[in-house]
């Protein structure tokens, strides 16, 4: 399974976004997909998303396809089982309605796939699109990210962990529905909560800590001698967050984002913003803002603009008090500023003494002679007992951002003192 970055630069069309709008509803009914099963899925929505309410039907190329995935392999065969899966996998929601009614519904993921011609076609059912495109719920999902999962269960629980990043904690799931989410509702094998924590949720807790940009510490409740409840407290991982997986650079050197730093947003709600929401879109309210006088609080201004779309041809600004309604729904803005600008300045910290510990290793390589080095990689991946990191250093050598810590205590033992001047 490859792991190296997707080359978002040589895509075209909404493929070229590092991350996917995943519906908080089709995160909670996908399951029982595979892993590859899963990547395909949120592929596929990726590239549908701008038209999913608009266009019966899509179209992607199968072999770009498989790239986004991660899987290498000429083998169209395994490419068309999983969509056939995907096109029999039923997607439930329970949920309110834009009306305020509860709603609830059942579609096939995909209403039929095919492919002709080395291009993938690819279809939902309407009902499923709506919920699928709608903006006011959803999770971001880094494909990059995705990539690098090797077990279904890992990215199931990512996905339905890393909504909660900005709170915290999942709150508390009763155990079978955390069965139904990780795809194991129905199995005799994991009524056992024993089971269950051992091939499940201790193995997909290990990999979202050793692989995604979110660390979890899971927790349970138990009723009598019984577990009834769990749920996973979530942080940002400051050492996977310095892989600059989803770096923003690009993102960075664009107009719409400078104009956001102008009036004061911070650097990591801008990239937010504008990964939510697209460039169009932020800068159409953006110039909004900059045509309105007397505004307060441009950020919470425009925090409202973009949540409850603000028309720029309005002929007259919204009123005192629909400002102060705005402002007072968004009273917690000032908290949650200040909460992102901690976690900038840990991961800054994080940054520059990672950054110090990787230019020193590569000096302490430099120094060794060839025979030496082949000897120190041997050594090094000997102690390496975690697959992931195993096969990561295989691949990037002492470039491995997952094992920085284990190579400076590596390089301490062969050199000691050699990071005692690094901050």
């Amino acid at each position: 399974m490859q792991t190296d970055d997707i080359p978002h630069d040589q895509l075209s069309g909404p493929l070229r976004r590092p991350s996917v709008k995943k519906n908080v509803a089709a995160i909670h009914v996908s399951g029982k997909l595979t892993l590859l099963q899963r990547k395909l899925s949120n592929v596929l929505l990726l590239n549908a998303y701008d038209h999913l309410v608009t266009r019966p039907k899509h179209q992607i190329d199968a072999r770009t396809l498989c790239m986004m995935v991660g899987y290498n392999s000429n083998d169209m065969e395994t490419l068309k089982a999983s969509l056939r899966s995907l096109a029999e996998t039923t997607a439930e929601w329970d949920m309110l309605g834009a009306d305020g009614q509860h709603e609830w519904g059942v579609s096939a993921l995909l209403s039929y796939a095919k492919l002709k011609g080395g291009i993938c076609e690819y279809a939902y059912s309407p009902a499923l699109a709506e919920k699928l495109h709608d903006p006011k719920v959803f999770a971001l999902i880094n494909l990059n990210i995705q990539r690098r999962f090797t077990s279904g269960h890992a990215l199931a629980l990512y996905e339905n962990c890393y909504r909660f990043v900005r709170t915290g904690s999942t709150g508390w799931w009763p155990i079978d529905l955390f069965r139904r989410l990780m795809g194991v509702d129905g199995s005799a094998y994991y009524e056992s909560f024993k089971h269950l924590n051992a091939k499940v949720i201790k193995p997909a807790v290990k990999e979202v800590n050793k692989t995604s940009n979110i660390l979890l510490e899971p927790e349970f409740r138990k009723m009598g001698r019984q577990v009834s409840e769990l749920r996973f407290k979530i942080r940002e991982n400051p050492q996977l967050a310095m892989l600059d997986i989803d770096d923003g650079e690009g993102v960075r050197q664009g107009a719409v984002y400078q104009g956001l730093l102008r009036v004061g947003v911070s650097d990591r709600l801008a990239r937010q913003w504008i990964a939510e929401h697209g460039e169009p879109y932020v800068a159409e309210k953006l110039a909004y803002l900059q045509g309105r006088d007397g505004v307060k609080s441009p950020v919470r201004y425009l925090t409202a603009a973009l949540r409850d779309d603000y028309k720029a041809e309005t002929a007259h600004a919204p009123s005192a008090d629909a400002v102060k309604a705005a402002e007072s729904r968004k009273a917690e803005a000032d908290l949650a500023h200040q909460q992102e600008a901690a976690r900038e300045a840990e991961l800054d910290a994080a940054r520059r003494t990672r950054a110090g510990r990787m230019a020193r290793i590569r000096e302490l390589v430099a120094a060794r002679t060839p025979t030496q080095r082949d000897a120190d990689k041997r050594l090094f991946l000997a102690r390496l007992s975690d697959d992931v990191e195993r096969a990561e250093f295989q691949r990037l050598g002492w470039g491995s951002a997952l094992s920085v810590s284990e190579m400076v205590g590596f390089w301490e033992e062969l050199v000691p003192g050699a990071f005692d001047d690094v901050a």
